[in-house]
């Protein structure tokens, strides 16, 4: 008697469960479909999706294939999207509008496409370049340059489904960036075969991508091994959302619904960067985080992770797309003592932000910041005083407790409460992100340079896209310590 009410009541409460978890997936999926009502509608370049190269025939081609095929793909987006605008949609602030300033198109340069850079006389070594999700070849631009002034070859590969149109990462895999990744090293290895030092250069994503292929060489000995890693903001950890962000575009299955496979609908002004995302970058995006975390916490336990070579990390203390903690607890509280180092970007500390700034921001680092002894070196880039813009350089030795201290020469700008994920590797220069704008290179819009007032409802866009900052005041530190790495390789 016993056991059957036993088996009554955990029927019963099963049922309840069920209910309601079926309620609550019918309240998200009701939400998704009001929110997708409510979107901008979708324009060419969210509906035709052009057709990339996946993961094993990317494995298959060599570098010369990949650009044909790349070729091919943006004749298609002038074929399909450009030629093929309504009237309505040719206007100056669409950048697939071939009379608009911003048509990538018209420049010297197309930043969206895969290129080499090659130095003067013979290479020293090479560095392979990996951008960031919905970014474009450019957002390391300015980077590579510097590798290529230093003596490096260079190799930057635009990642599947970026620098075309948005739809591009709507069918888009993780894998299929991660064979992009080995492809780039493959080609850099072709130019420049070893023992000359091999260094991958990862933003955001690419970050990512840089240290899931160097774990992926640790098992795979064919695989070329990279003399050093330089991570730019990576994406060691996002959101949990991003884990289930596929079913969020479970509404788009119907037609009508089409607007729910999207989680941003923006106009796209900007010439080499996306500013709509689909539902299923954030969703592969996650996964590459996912196997980096795995296969970081399975190299450790079975002693691999003393292969994998040293990694130079720079990250901003706030981060409103990466998990700073991320990168400190599932990956730099792993790695031995290899001779890695993590540079943090501390806030604005001086007086007058103090007031302005919430709690929890303000004591991020203290929240964060791991206490010496350390396995790597720990460096902290932050205010001489409360009352003094000057930046010094705090940095701690591997297995040392004390910080050494030195003057940068460089100073917090006083409207900048701090740095963000996207400004690091931009210099105050660049043209399209920067303060001040390289007038030698016209891009036809200077979103780093907006000082944005004015009543609202004028803009196209909300004015966050346009306030976070996108150019670093520190990146001649950055190229500093980057250049000492180049010219330190053998």
């Amino acid at each position: 008697m016993a056991n059957f009410m036993t088996k009554t009541w955990l029927w019963r409460w099963t049922k309840r469960l069920s209910l309601f978890v079926l309620i609550a997936f019918l309240c998200i999926v009701a939400v998704r479909f009001y929110d997708a009502q409510r979107k901008a509608p979708l324009s060419v370049w969210h509906t035709w999706v052009p057709e990339e190269m996946h993961e094993h025939e990317i494995d298959q081609a060599t570098w010369a294939d990949y650009i044909a095929h790349e070729n091919r793909l943006f004749d298609a987006v002038k074929k399909n999207v450009t030629d093929k605008l309504p009237e309505d949609e040719r206007v100056p602030a669409n950048r697939y509008f071939s009379g608009s300033p911003i048509y990538p198109g018209r420049f010297r340069t197309d930043w969206n496409r895969s290129y080499t850079l090659m130095p003067e006389g013979a290479p020293r070594g090479v560095a392979v370049m990996l951008h960031g999700l919905t970014d474009s070849p450019y957002s390391l631009r300015h980077i590579a340059q510097r590798y290529q002034r230093d003596g490096f070859a260079v190799v930057a590969v635009r990642l599947p489904g970026h620098g075309t149109v948005p739809s591009g990462l709507t069918e888009v895999t993780a894998e299929d960036w991660e064979a992009a990744t080995r492809l780039a090293v493959r080609e850099a290895r072709r130019l420049v075969p070893a023992p000359a030092p091999l260094h991958i250069v990862g933003f955001s994503n690419g970050g990512a991508l840089a240290l899931q292929y160097s774990l992926e060489a640790v098992q795979n000995p064919s695989l070329p091994r990279a003399d050093h890693l330089i991570l730019i903001s990576p994406m060691i950890g996002i959101t949990r959302f991003a884990r289930f962000a596929g079913l969020a575009a479970l509404p788009s299955i119907l037609p009508s619904f089409a607007k729910a496979a999207w989680l941003d609908i923006v106009p796209e002004f900007n010439p080499f960067k996306y500013n709509s995302f689909p539902v299923n970058g954030a969703r592969q995006s996650w996964r590459v985080t996912q196997r980096v975390q795995q296969e970081l916490a399975q190299a450790g336990r079975s002693g691999q992770l003393a292969q994998l070579p040293p990694a130079l990390t720079f990250q901003s203390v706030l981060d409103f797309t990466v998990s700073t903690s991320a990168i400190i607890s599932s990956l730099y509280a792993q790695l031995p003592a290899n001779g890695s180092e993590l540079v943090l970007f501390d806030i604005n500390r001086t007086a007058q932000w103090s007031p302005l700034l919430r709690a929890s921001m303000r004591d991020a680092l203290r929240r964060i910041a791991p206490a010496p002894p350390l396995r790597y070196r720990l460096t902290l880039l932050t205010n001489a005083s409360a009352t003094s813009p000057q930046v010094i350089e705090q940095s701690t030795a591997a297995n040392e407790t004390t910080a050494a201290v030195k003057p940068t020469g460089l100073d917090y700008p006083p409207d900048v409460y701090s740095l963000s994920h996207v400004a690091l590797p931009f210099p105050v220069t660049d043209s399209l992100y920067g303060r001040t704008p390289d007038p030698d290179d016209d891009l036809g819009i200077h979103l780093g340079a907006q000082s944005v007032r004015g009543e609202t409802g004028a803009l196209i866009v909300g004015a966050g896209l346009l306030t976070r900052l996108s150019w670093n005041p520190f990146y001649p530190y950055i190229v500093e310590r980057i250049d000492y790495l180049a010219h330190a390789s053998p």
